[in-house]
């Protein structure tokens, strides 16, 4: 067995690129040996900003000799078929043999692949490698680059050492010959260096100043970057990601922590952390109280004879991108956010749906009706402000930091926080960090003198963004951030840009599990459908006419809401969130199916009810009766005595009844007509008579609590009837022979059905 090293060695690979180029490296050699009948066994595999490293241990010395048939043409055949398959596969005709197939005589060719040596697999596979790899960018270079054949690589590609077992692997791509030599550290061992083997590589390069597993790198930095925090008596801010940047950008990695002017301390944190961050790779720091210090912790690539002079060079450059931030946070502020939001109607949000600002107006008109509608209440007792180290602000969940304010004040500061909270996207510092849009507007509210509550829904309006984020709970904050979603999501629907299989160009299903996190934290009393007339008025489509605008001519045929997409819509997700939370997704499924439910508080509870009835011996047993009950009405096409409610002579009183309130209370009341005795013209069975009672009893028990949203109640109420319909099954003939009783036992199964499937569809539900 034997050990195999590989480096390829160009000059700077980003870092952003080298997780994907390690991946690469490790199918395409995977590749290679697969086709040689090689198994490759474990690798590793290593980056540095200047070499990609592999080594395979375990090799064999050659691959085992096999033998190969193919099948040619029959007997008899033109002679120019045979030559041509006698020459394709490299043998001669009196080394064809002949076999029987399906009673004709045909050629066989039994071609012999002797075993090879790995050097000579390698030797081919190495070249093979270098040209099938696949980089998101490359570059062709020197004289050679005049051709499109010319080999392709992220940057020069400048060495190649391949050693199995310490020789050689000979082998050459572009002019560049595979060998034992590389080079060390550009600064600290810029010669020359020799590799004995892949044993020896990782510790002759660390002599050579070059530590070549990413691994390790990253540890280092994220280390001695916290210790040299530490030193100073300040936290450092972890950044798992900016770590993995500095150790692709490092070959020696030495954290250096400096300080900074403390004056640029009034430029708020997040600013000085994404400017630290984007444009210089620096960590940022916190003191003792949590608040941001003047401190930044950089990645150096050498081991500095003088860190001092390494440490102000980084401090002057991270003091000229601060000036610049500083710059864009003091210009911004000469101009009043209603100002910079009227650059909003230059800004296409959507070319059937207008501009940033059109979308501003409807969020804005929306926000307001759901605080004037009651569905986003003010709270009855709020805590006391808390002070941030720049700006007033909630809590970190969102919570309201404010008085009590009553609906019209709640109202009218959704309305002012909706009309302002796109305003930072035409301001500088936005345009610098996209990455802050919001959080820049919510500080110049602050600063303007904005009410808090104001200046946090700006701040606060996209959250939660995703499922791990945030959500907010201040009611002004919850109007906006609901109101911005809701329109997003119906206006989508309504010109039909709507997800389609893995594309989602709009984060349309991000947004609905945003507004389903909304409402089932914050217990929004929000019926979905109600909205829709406040979020399609004003569009050029929302009337029937054909509409000639700006935006160009649209029809409402074509271009109308349709709700019960959006629900469905609503629904899938809610599955997809729900499954997440151990929610099986057949309850929904089987609570939706009643339809008319579109407030999705009382559908969840209603689910998480379900679900605890299901899982119980009572809950399963209902099931397993109702399934029957459902099934043998199925088969009989039960449809009432000659179409009418048996028993009573009266038409269904559910017909057409949508309201979903009202047909639990109809509902009981069918079941007491269909269980009354005085309406049968037979004594009934004493099973039978036991169902009558219990389904009298419990049906209009579980549309009471249904009615009421105690949803563990009707579950309660639907258990009494386990046993008397398992009994039911067991003693009685529900098909008898005489007409009167085989009808009414009928008409009582579907009244058990029906008082079930007021509380949930349980014809949805699985098992």
């Amino acid at each position: 067995m034997a050990d195999f090293l590989l480096e390829l060695r160009s000059e700077e690979i980003p870092a952003r690129m080298q997780a994907g180029a390690r991946a690469e490296l490790e199918k395409l050699f995977r590749r290679e040996l697969d086709a040689a009948g090689v198994r490759a066994g474990d690798l590793t595999i290593w980056s540095t900003p200047r070499r990609l490293a592999l080594i395979a241990r375990g090799l064999p010395l050659a691959t085992e000799a096999v033998s190969e048939e193919a099948k040619g043409p029959p007997e008899g055949a033109p002679d120019a078929a045979i030559d041509g398959f006698c020459k394709k596969n490299g043998v001669t005709r009196d080394q064809l043999e002949l076999r029987d197939v399906k009673g004709r005589m045909t050629f066989f060719a039994v071609i012999e692949q002797p075993g090879r040596a790995m050097a000579d697999v390698l030797g081919a596979a190495i070249p093979a490698i270098i040209r099938d790899f696949s980089w998101p960018k490359s570059m062709r270079w020197g004289a050679a680059s005049v051709t499109t054949d010319s080999l392709r690589w992220v940057r020069p590609l400048s060495g190649i050492v391949a050693l199995l077992d310490g020789e050689v692997v000979p082998c050459e791509v572009a002019g560049i010959v595979a060998g034992a030599v590389t080079k060390g550290h550009r600064f600290h061992h810029a010669s020359e260096i020799t590799i004995a083997s892949a044993e020896d590589y990782a510790p002759t390069l660390r002599a050579a100043h070059v530590i070549v597993d990413n691994e390790e790198r990253a540890a280092m930095i994220r280390d001695g970057a916290a210790k040299a925090a530490a030193a100073a008596g300040l936290t450092l801010v972890a950044d798992e990601g900016l770590v993995i940047e500095n150790a692709g950008l490092t070959e020696w990695p030495v954290p250096l922590l400096g300080r900074f002017d403390e004056t640029f301390l009034d430029v708020p944190p997040e600013v000085i952390q994404l400017t630290a961050r984007v444009n210089q790779k620096y960590f940022v720091c916190e003191s003792s109280d949590g608040t941001l210090a003047n401190a930044f912790v950089c990645t150096a690539n050498i081991d500095p004879l003088d860190a001092a002079v390494v440490v102000d060079g980084n401090r002057k450059v991270l003091a000229a991108r601060l000036s610049d931030a500083r710059f864009f946070w003091e210009q911004d502020q000469k101009t009043p956010l209603a100002i910079h939001a009227e650059k909003l109607a230059r800004i296409t949000f959507h070319e059937k749906l207008g501009t940033v600002a059109d979308k501003v107006e409807r969020v804005a008109k929306l926000a307001r009706w759901l605080c004037e509608e009651e569905i986003v209440q003010p709270p009855s007792v709020c805590p006391e402000p808390v002070e941030g180290p720049h700006f007033s602000s909630e809590e970190k969940n969102g919570a309201s930091t404010s008085s009590a304010r009553t609906v019209e004040e709640l109202a009218k500061m959704a309305e002012q926080a909706a009309r302002l909270c796109k305003a930072d996207l035409v301001t500088e510092m936005v345009g610098e960090f996209p990455e802050l849009q919001g959080l820049m507007g919510g500080y110049y509210a602050a600063k303007e003198g904005l009410p808090q509550e104001v200046s946090d829904a700006i701040r606060d309006h996209y959250k939660p963004i995703g499922q791990g984020d945030d959500v907010p709970t201040a009611p002004v904050t919850v109007a906006v951030s609901l109101a911005d979603k809701l329109d997003t999501l119906v206006q989508f629907f309504a010109i039909d840009e709507k997800p389609t299989g893995s594309k989602d160009p709009f984060a349309l299903r991000r947004a609905a599990l945003s507004v389903i996190r909304l409402l089932e934290i914050n217990g929004l009393r929000f019926p979905l459908n109600s909205v829709r007339p406040e979020l399609v008025e004003g569009l050029p489509f929302s009337s029937g006419a054909v509409h000639e605008g700006k935006y160009g001519a649209s029809t409402s045929s074509a271009r109308t809401v349709e709700g019960t997409s959006l629900l469905d819509f609503f629904a899938d997700r809610l599955k997809v969130q729900q499954r997440e939370a151990g929610v099986r997704h057949d309850l929904i499924d089987a609570v939706f199916a009643l339809g008319g439910e579109d407030d999705l508080v009382r559908l969840l509870a209603r689910v998480h009810a379900l679900q605890a009835f299901v899982t119980t011996q009572d809950g399963a047993n209902l099931l397993a009766g109702y399934k029957r009950a459902a099934n043998i009405l199925k088969k009989e096409d039960w449809r009432g005595i000659e179409g009418e409610v048996p028993h009573t002579g009266e038409e269904d009183p559910l017909a057409g009844v949508d309201d979903p309130d009202l047909a639990p209370v109809i509902a009981a009341k069918m079941a007491e007509r269909h269980a009354a005795e005085t309406h049968l013209s037979y004594t009934p069975e004493p099973a039978e008579k036991a169902l009558i009672d219990a389904l009298a009893a419990a049906a209009p028990r579980a549309a009471e609590a249904v009615e009421a949203e105690r949803f563990a109640d009707a579950m309660a109420a639907l258990a009494t009837l386990r046993a008397p319909i398992d009994r039911f099954f067991e003693e009685v003939i529900v098909n008898a022979d005489e007409a009167n009783k085989r009808a009414a036992r009928l008409a009582l199964l579907a009244a058990f059905r029906d008082a079930v499937h007021r509380v949930a569809d349980f014809s949805r539900i699985e098992g």
